[in-house]
């Protein structure tokens, strides 16, 4: 293990100059291809408005249900899947920019927004047709409790409810989105919009309907090196491959958490590492449960698009080591870690930090407790500096994922990290 002293901050070098002011607006978090996607969904269906000029009442309806299902559809497990399998097919002879672009593949949640946006309004004009017509009182009672559903589903997943209030967002997103469902049903049969709409509905019910048929509760053995963290091994019949995220919940209808896989080679099962950051994580720290409840398949997280490089550089904070461990451990791209923890031993035990030496002998797990907080750009860069690396991807707190990717990428280096869309 090598860990440095804070005067180590000072032969990391100076960072690279920053791109020309037009090529670094490009690079502001605004602007990040989340937004970009989002954008681009309502630009085409501003695009499709202007070109169609007035539009009949059945056509507002189809334009409403295809960005609905758009948005449905693109969270999808197995689109998801499908998605970065997709993107990191390109081959690394490939020219890095192209590279570089299909990288942020995980960005596809701008569709989800996208089409939730779209499809509300498109589904808002409808609605006010179908009131000044003001011949079909049933039809007109559900469409205003599907519109006044979708403004509140909308309101309470912009970003400032959505953080402090993140339970309250997942049950109204869930119970709300299954309404709005039910709703969506009951306008189609009311209006006879004919069989196409029928047929995209049954696709969305049985798309959302998926992951709880795989619904399950299922054995855990759960080890705490600390009383911060928690090492949660399972061992079901499923081995998850490296770096995608299991689902797991104690109480299934209320809410669910994501955390990364981490499968051994040659081994069945797999771990997930867990760290005290709230109500849930520390009961399940504290409580340390027998069983729990797992639904869908294990899904594709931001790390896989490491295939799309020669060499790449993880940075992690804390607990962030949880997801970069299975790529480390699997090594099929060759790669350089720097880890910066509070007493990593003594809070993820000697056996898991042994165990990242052991594939990792040149890593940099910097002890803060020892040394104080990094700068973690300057050691991103140094790392990607002399392993000759052709990308970054942080796991941390979003504040310091967004310093260090924001931070490379304004100098010209690809770097990744979560973008905190749901």
């Amino acid at each position: 293990m090598t860990t440095s002293p804070p005067r180590a901050r000072q032969d990391t070098g100076e960072l690279p100059r920053l791109l020309p002011a037009a090529r670094r607006l490009l690079k502001h978090p605004r602007l990040m291809h989340y937004n970009r996607l989002a954008a681009l969904v309502l630009l085409a269906n501003a695009a499709f408005l202007w070109a169609a000029g007035p539009l009949a009442t059945h056509t507002l309806g189809h334009a409403a249900l295809a960005n609905l299902a758009l948005a449905v559809l693109v969270r999808q497990q197995y689109v998801v899947n499908l998605l970065f399998r997709l993107a990191t097919s390109a081959p690394v002879s490939w020219p890095l920019k192209v590279r570089w672009t299909l990288g942020k593949v995980y960005h596809f949640g701008g569709l989800h927004v996208g089409g939730a946006l779209a499809g509300a309004a498109w589904f808002l004009a409808l609605t006010v047709a179908v009131t000044r017509a003001g011949t079909d009182v049933p039809l007109i009672t559900v469409s205003w409790t599907l519109v006044a559903l979708l403004a509140l589903i909308v309101a309470t997943a912009l970003p400032a409810f959505r953080s402090r209030h993140h339970d309250h967002f997942e049950k109204i997103h869930r119970f709300g989105g299954w309404s709005g469902l039910a709703l969506l049903w009951t306008h189609t049969l009311l209006s006879g919009q004919g069989p196409v709409p029928l047929a995209v509905l049954a696709v969305v019910t049985f798309s959302v309907a998926l992951p709880w048929l795989r619904l399950r509760k299922v054995d855990v053995r759960v080890e705490r090196p600390s009383p911060h963290v928690a090492l949660a091994r399972f061992d079901y019949g499923e081995t998850p491959f490296a770096g995608s995220s299991t689902a797991i919940s104690r109480s299934p209808l209320k809410e669910w958490h994501s955390f990364a896989n981490v499968p051994a080679p040659g081994r069945s099962g797999f771990r997930l590492t867990i760290s005290r950051a709230g109500d849930w994580t520390g009961s399940f720290i504290d409580d340390q449960p027998s069983r729990v409840w797992v639904k869908g398949i294990t899904t594709a997280g931001v790390a896989n698009i490491e295939v799309l490089f020669r060499k790449v550089v993880y940075v992690a904070t804390g607990s962030g080591i949880g997801p970069c461990l299975p790529h480390l451990l699997a090594a099929q791209v060759p790669s350089r870690l720097v880890w910066a923890a509070r007493d990593p031993r003594a809070t993820y035990g000697d056996a898991l930090v042994d165990e990242i030496i052991a594939v990792q002998p040149h890593a940099l797990i910097w002890d803060t407790s020892r040394h104080g907080k990094p700068d973690m750009v300057r050691l991103a860069h140094a790392a990607y500096r002399d392993f000759g690396a052709e990308a970054v991807i942080c796991i941390s707190n979003k504040r310091l994922t967004w310093q260090v990717v924001h931070g490379l990428e304004r100098r010209g280096v690809p770097a990744y990290g979560a973008i905190w869309d749901s």
